[in-house]
């Protein structure tokens, strides 16, 4: 038997064809972008809920304190025991000023207008590693400054007073996690493309388990939970950094030895 099909009949079987083909793929489509979705939404409610906990474990240790003060000040029989409560009271009130203080900036860096004008990063950094040595705590502390000056550092486009934020920040992790005999080293060069910050220092280092969330909001390693902090300072670098189309990363490799690198990398 043969069969005859017209012309106009073969179209629209090829065009019925690609209907149902595009059909299914759209379906399919719609489904791959509702199973991308759903992991998306999966993965932002679990950090949102992760940062909750370790919101409530910063808040929870200053609060703590100052209530423990406060007890200790309303049952105090001495006047040392008074000045040691109010001494207390306020350490725990700075700290939890400190959380919130770092809380309000990340918050604003999203919404606020960075500056966009020239800045000579090797004054920039001169000025914070000044700035951090001026400080009584860190006062007698060995803080090496190498900055490249041949050929002259290019410049970078941004905002002088946010990046001055993100390397006191790196420079305050360094020295606040390191031993006060071992030196920091703060070096500053370019490659024709690139400017390069390096806050170098001497402390335990950092497990590499915990160096792909060590820039995370409020988290805190394990060696670092003694140390007073609000766990933001390193959240606050990276998202500067970013804002100015850099990147920030870090070495370190407890087991080799002792220290950690941390590294802005800015374009020129």
């Amino acid at each position: 038997m043969v069969f005859r099909v017209g012309i106009g009949a073969s179209i629209f079987a090829i065009l019925f064809a690609l209907a149902v083909l595009i059909q299914l793929l759209a379906i399919a489509f719609d489904w791959g972008k509702g199973q991308l979705i759903d992991k998306i939404t999966r993965e932002r409610d679990e950090s949102h809920r992760q940062f909750l906990q370790r919101l409530d474990h910063e808040l929870k240790n200053p609060l703590t304190g100052l209530q423990a003060a406060l007890t200790n000040l309303r049952e105090a029989r001495s006047t040392a025991d008074t000045l040691a409560a109010v001494d207390n009271a306020s350490q725990a009130a700075t700290r939890l000023g400190r959380i919130l203080r770092d809380l309000r900036k990340l918050s604003e860096l999203d919404t606020q207008m960075l500056e966009h004008r020239p800045i000579n990063i090797g004054e920039l950094v001169d000025e914070m590693v000044g700035a951090a040595n001026g400080l009584p705590v860190y006062q007698g502390r060995s803080i090496n400054l190498l900055i490249s000056r041949v050929p002259a550092l290019p410049t970078v486009t941004g905002d002088r007073d946010m990046l001055g934020l993100a390397v006191y920040n790196l420079l305050d992790n360094a020295l606040k996690y390191s031993d006060s005999v071992d030196a920091v080293e703060v070096r500053v060069r370019e490659d024709g493309r690139a400017l390069f910050i390096e806050v170098a220092d001497g402390g335990a280092g950092i497990p590499s388990q915990e160096q792909q969330r060590i820039f995370d909001d409020l988290y805190r390693g394990e060696n670092a939970r003694e140390t007073e902090g609000s766990g933001l300072g390193l959240a606050l670098a990276r998202r500067i950094v970013q804002l100015h189309g850099g990147e920030i990363f870090l070495r370190s490799d407890p087991a080799q030895g002792r220290g950690a690198v941390f590294t802005i990398r800015l374009p020129v």
